[in-house]
C-alpha cells in the first residue's frame, strides 16, 4: 500500500527538520499550539559582524551567528562550521537536530549551532585564527561552560577549538574554563576517543539494532554488504569499524566520485589512497561509479556520511539497502522518509545514529568540570553503553506503540522480522527519555518524548498488516 505523500518536498534543511518535527507530533498527545511553536523555533539567534586584517594588507568584514534552539534540558551544545554557503536557516535546523539528538541519548544538553560565512580553503592559518578569536569575542557571554558549548563542525577542528578556549579564557580569567568548548586537543582537556566517536557510536547503535531483530533477516554485521557515501572522518572510520566487524564494503564515494567492488574494498587501503591522491576515485581494483550511484547500490546497509538531503524522491524508490544508517545530518528529505517507509526500509536516524560525537563531547565536558582524565577504554565502554541503551529504548517504545495502535486502529502487529508485502505499513520508533517539565499545569510537556517521536516515523522495527481499512499512521494533516 502506498502511503500518500502529504507535503511538498524541499531541499531546505530547516524545512525538512520542521516537517519531521510536525510528523513526530502525531505520536505525542496534548501539546498546545503555543508550546509547539516554542519547540520548533530557536530560542535565540545571535548575529555578529567583525573586521579582520588579512595577510595582503586589506580588511574584510565577516558575518557569523550562533543559534540556541533550546536550553530546556541543559546548556546549548553544537558545532561551529566555517563555510562560504553556511546560512542562518541551515544553522537553525542543525541546532534543532542537536536538541533532539541530546534528548534521545539522554545527556543534559540542549541544541545549539554556529557558523561563520567564509571559505577556509582560501584563508591562511593566521587569518583563520584571527577570525576565530574575533568571533568568540563578539559572541561574548552567549557561549560558556554552563550556557552554550561549541564543538568542531565543517571546516573547523581541534585547533579551532583551542583558539576558542584560549580566547574565552583570556576574557574570563580566574576560573576553570576548559569546559567552554569540546573537541579540543588532548593537551588542553580534550577527550580520548573523540575523533572516532561519531562513527563508533553509529557502529555500536547498528550492531545493537541488529541484535534486537529490527531488520528482517539481519542479526549481525557478518557478511553484510555496505555502501558508504562520504569518506571523510565519519565515513572512513565507520567503513573500517563495520569492515572489522565482518561487513563487506562494496562501494565508497567522496565529493569527486565513487568506486565499487562486489568482492569487497579494504577501507584502510582506500583511505591511504585518498590521503595520497586526494580522492577515492581510481582506487586500484575498483570500478568507477558516481556519488549518486552509491546511494542506490545493491547493498544491505547504506551509510550516508556526507551532506544533507542526499536521498530524495528522485532516488528513494531506487534505494536497495535494507537499512540506512544516517552518519550525516539530515541526509534524507522528510518526503523521502515516507517513500522508504513504503518500501519497508529501516532507517537508523541521524539523531540516534550519529549521536556518538555529542556523547563523547559530553564526556569531555564532564572530565573538564571534574578535572579528570578518562582512559580510552572507559570512554569507549561508556559510549557503547549509552548508544545501546538508546537503541533498546527505541525498540522497547516500539512495542508500547504497537499495542497502542493495534487497539486503536484495528491493526495486527507482526513479528519483529515480519513483512507483509505491498500491504505493509511500517512504523518507526522513538526513544524513552526522562520527563523535562518546562511549565506547570496543562502546559507541562516532555521534551524527551518529542525527541523520541522524531524517530517514530523513521526507524522501522516491525510491520503492520492492514486488515479492515487503509490507515496512514504517520500523518494527520496536509502539513505533516
Amino acid at each position: 500500500m502506498d502511503t500518500p505523500v502529504k507535503s511538498a518536498e524541499s531541499l531546505d534543511l530547516f524545512v525538512n527538520a520542521t516537517q519531521q518535527f510536525e510528523r513526530a507530533l502525531t505520536w505525542v498527545d496534548g501539546i498546545k499550539e503555543g508550546i509547539i511553536d516554542f519547540l520548533i523555533n530557536p530560542k535565540r539567534t545571535v548575529h555578529v559582524r567583525f573586521p579582520v586584517n588579512m595577510d595582503n594588507g586589506t580588511t574584510r568584514t565577516f558575518h557569523g551567528f550562533r543559534v540556541m534552539h533550546s536550553d530546556v534540558r541543559g546548556p546549548g551544545k553544537g558545532g561551529i562550521r566555517y563555510h562560504p554557503d553556511v546560512s542562518e536557516a541551515e544553522v537553525a535546523a542543525l541546532a534543532a537536530f542537536m536538541t533532539w539528538k541530546t534528548a534521545v541519548v539522554d545527556i543534559p544538553f540542549g541544541g545549539g549551532k554556529g557558523g561563520v560565512i567564509c571559505n577556509p580553503k582560501e584563508l591562511s592559518r593566521r587569518e583563520l585564527r584571527h577570525i576565530t578569536r574575533r568571533f568568540v569575542a563578539e559572541l561574548g557571554d552567549n557561549i560558556g561552560p554552563y550556557t552554550d558549548i561549541p564543538a568542531p563542525d565543517v571546516y573547523t577542528d581541534a585547533q579551532t577549538m583551542a583558539w576558542i578556549f584560549d580566547t574565552y579564557d583570556r576574557l574570563h580569567p580566574g576560573g576553570n574554563n576548559l569546559a567552554v568548548v569540546t573537541g579540543k586537543p588532548l593537551e588542553i582537556g580534550g577527550s580520548l576517543g573523540r575523533n572516532e566517536a561519531t562513527a563508533r557510536g553509529s557502529w555500536n547503535a547498528t550492531e545493537q539494532l541488529l541484535r534486537r531483530g529490527a531488520v528482517d533477516g539481519m542479526h549481525t554485521l557478518e557478511g553484510a554488504r555496505v555502501a558508504v557515501q562520504g569518506y571523510g572522518n565519519a565515513g572512513s572510520i565507520a567503513a573500517r569499524l563495520f569492515h572489522d566487524a565482518g561487513a563487506i564494503i562494496v562501494a565508497i564515494s567522496d565529493s569527486r566520485g565513487g568506486i565499487s567492488n562486489d568482492g569487497g574494498l579494504d577501507p584502510r587501503e582506500v583511505l591511504a589512497f585518498k590521503e595520497e591522491t586526494g580522492s577515492v576515485v581510481r582506487f586500484p581494483g575498483s570500478t568507477a561509479i558516481s556519488n549518486e550511484d552509491v546511494l542506490v547500490y545493491d547493498c544491505d546497509i547504506l551509510i550516508p556520511a556526507a551532506l544533507e538531503c542526499q536521498v530524495t524522491t528522485a532516488n528513494a524508490r531506487d534505494v536497495k539497502a535494507k537499512l540506512i544508517v544516517e552518519d550525516a545530518n539530515g541526509p534524507l528529505t522528510a518526503i523521502a522518509d515516507e517513500v522508504l517507509q513504503e518500501k519497508g526500509i529501516v532507517v537508523l536516524p541521524d539523531i540516534l545514529a550519529n549521536a556518538g560525537g555529542v556523547v563523547v563531547s559530553y564526556f569531555e565536558w564532564v572530565q573538564n568540570l571534574e578535572n579528570q582524565k578518562w582512559s580510552l577504554e572507559k570512554v569507549e565502554t561508556l559510549l557503547n553503553e549509552k548508544m545501546c541503551r538508546a537503541v533498546d529504548e527505541v525498540v522497547d517504545i516500539h512495542g508500547e506503540l504497537s499495542e497502542r495502535f493495534t487497539a486503536g486502529d484495528n491493526l495486527k502487529v507482526g513479528d519483529i522480522d515480519a513483512g507483509y508485502g505491498d500491504d505493509t505499513i511500517s512504523i518507526g520508533d522513538g526513544a524513552k527519555l526522562d520527563d523535562i517539565h518546562i511549565s506547570g499545569g496543562d502546559n507541562t510537556i516532555t521534551i524527551g518524548s518529542v525527541a523520541a517521536a522524531m524517530q517514530q516515523h523513521r526507524l522501522t522495527a516491525a510491520a503492520y498488516q492492514r486488515r479492515t481499512r487503509p490507515v496512514s499512521m504517520c500523518t494527520k494533516s496536509d502539513s505533516s
